[in-house]
């Protein structure tokens, strides 16, 4: 999501969405508004991506939302971010999802060169979640560096699954994926 557009959020810092308290906002971008939330059942910092009240009501931007949702959270990779739970409140959708706490890939490219290692590693980190993803028949679409994150640990994490298209019936979560190591 487009991290620069805080200013337009429509949540505010305490308020609640479904069981998740709002602590701030992450950012916002075409399909919703991103923010950081405490999952007070399981104790932890999650990102909440809510879907405007206006937008809810146009069944295929929220078709799109859902099958956002849906299709990441059939994938379990450690390139592809975790997706916990998918709800309503006061005629918004919401999804709630692993927090990534590091920059998003263009702000890395935008902050200037790498060094070729790093480049190489966040690129296998990508493809690798990208055949996961193609393994289990769902092609992204929207793949940009604005779409992907880095933990602090330096991991990517493919995100934005809202353009992404099934092309074939069935999810298969447990197909094996191609791993790539560093030799």
């Amino acid at each position: 999501e487009e991290r620069s557009s805080v200013k337009a959020m429509t949540l505010t810092l305490g308020s609640k969405l479904g069981p998740y308290e709002i602590l701030g906002p992450l950012g916002a971008g075409g399909m919703g508004e991103v923010y950081r939330a405490r999952d007070p059942q399981l104790g932890r910092t999650v990102a909440v991506k809510i879907l405007p009240e206006i937008i809810s009501a146009q069944e295929d931007r929220l078709a799109r939302f859902e099958n956002e949702a849906r299709l990441a959270s059939s994938l379990n990779h450690p390139h592809i971010v975790t997706i916990y739970s998918m709800g309503w409140e006061d005629r918004r959708r919401y999804i709630a999802m692993e927090l990534i706490d590091g920059p998003t890939l263009q702000e890395l490219i935008e902050a200037g060169p790498m060094p070729l290692d790093q480049a190489l590693k966040i690129s296998a980190q990508i493809a690798d979640g990208l055949a996961k993803a193609h393994e289990a028949g769902i092609i992204h679409r929207d793949l940009k560096p604005k779409n992907v994150m880095l933990t602090k640990d330096g991991v990517a994490k493919i995100l934005d699954f809202g353009l992404s298209k099934l092309t074939r019936s069935g999810v298969d979560s447990e197909a094996p994926t191609v791993t790539f190591t560093k030799s």
